[in-house]
């Protein structure tokens, strides 16, 4: 994910969600009005208070779960091509 700038796998839909989830997560980055304007481009108000619900709903979970070390209960199973 460290390149998903770079890379041609995502749509453009797909970039935004990145970028949003970046900007809320990083410490000193913003979503200033026009960002949201290009969110507003791809989805509606109702979806993006989903997303912005899911992406704090994420970020809550990474700080909540990383200094009482809970780990993944398995739910997810990623192999290795």
């Amino acid at each position: 994910m460290d390149n998903w700038k770079d890379s041609e796998v995502y749509t453009d839909q797909e970039r935004i969600v990145l970028e949003y989830g970046e900007r809320m997560t990083i410490t000193g980055k913003t979503v200033d009005d026009e960002f949201f304007k290009c969110l507003l481009q791809h989805f509606t108000e109702a979806q993006v208070v989903e997303l912005t619900a899911g992406i704090a709903m994420e970020n809550f979970r990474s700080k909540f779960n990383a200094p009482l070390k809970i780990e993944a209960q398995g739910f997810c199973q990623i192999t290795q091509e």
